[in-house]
């Protein structure tokens, strides 16, 4: 019998015209969808009114159910695999049944699809020859500073998810990691309240603080380079924050201000102060 293949598909993050004529081909043509979510899938195939059967594989089953989605696979079933949004295996437990489809020598093949990570790249304003995508910061306390100070020399373009509950937090976090660099928040993309907020850091948390953001979010965060070039000279540093000190700001608002006047990591501006 000849093993089945399992095709990775591509569904709209927001407006159904986005949703291609091979990705609802393929739809009606396997004989099993597994969805993350049953219930919001089964309005996406209502909608172009596909009935292929569905299977639900989530974040929680995902290790049960993978190995029943490879014993159909290898039993010459096609099964087409999706996300609530966007394409699978990019923040979700898709990327688990993919490895173990090709840990087991089965076809995979993508249908492409949108992609919320790339779509807020391409209309963030800074750099798209390098980047790097970073997805959710981890919720550990440990972890997650780790990975900020990861991006305190990271010189790509890096493309973050967050929660709408925690982006200001993040954006707080990350004006304290790496400075006051360029950056870009893209929110509810494709959608009728799409919204694309660019500047620095420390003008996007005064935004959102006035305007509580809603939905789906990504962020997209200027590399080092970009700040560094044009980070000045240690001893305009050493003056600045001397000049502040003397008009009656203590040393520690003064790194502060500096830091952030240059967008640079209050530590670095610190170190420096430091410095004979």
């Amino acid at each position: 019998m000849a093993e089945g293949i399992l095709y990775v598909v591509g569904t709209p993050i927001g407006n159904l015209d986005d949703m291609t004529l091979r990705a609802r081909r393929i739809l009606q043509e396997v004989d099993l969808i597994a969805a993350e979510d049953t219930r919001h899938t089964r309005k996406l195939l209502s909608h172009f009114d596909i009935h292929t059967p569905m299977t639900s594989y989530f974040e929680h089953n995902k290790k049960e159910k993978g190995g029943y989605l490879i014993s159909l696979l290898q039993q010459g079933k096609s099964v087409a695999l999706v996300s609530d949004a966007g394409m699978p295996g990019i923040s979700d437990p898709g990327e688990d049944v993919v490895k173990e489809a090709v840990r087991a020598g089965l076809k995979v093949v993508p249908i492409p699809g949108p992609s919320a990570s790339l779509a807020a790249l391409v209309v963030s304003g800074l750099p798209t020859a390098r980047f790097v995508f970073e997805g959710f910061l981890p919720r550990d306390k440990k972890e997650r500073k780790e990975r900020l100070s990861l991006l305190c020399g990271e010189l790509r373009t890096t493309i973050l998810y967050e929660s709408p509950y925690r982006l200001i937090e993040t954006l707080e976090e990350l004006l304290e990691y790496v400075g006051d660099r360029p950056a870009a928040v893209a929110r509810e993309i494709t959608k009728h309240y799409e919204e694309i907020i660019r500047g620095p850091l420390g003008d996007l948390i005064l935004y959102f603080k006035e305007h509580p953001p809603k939905g789906e979010i990504a962020l997209v965060l200027a590399g080092a380079q970009e700040a560094q070039a044009e980070f000045p000279g240690l001893g305009q540093i050493k003056e600045e924050i001397n000049r502040l000190v003397a008009a009656g700001m203590m040393k520690k608002e003064a790194v502060k201000e500096v830091a952030r006047r240059y967008g640079m990591p209050k530590s670095e501006v610190y170190k420096i102060s430091l410095e004979s």
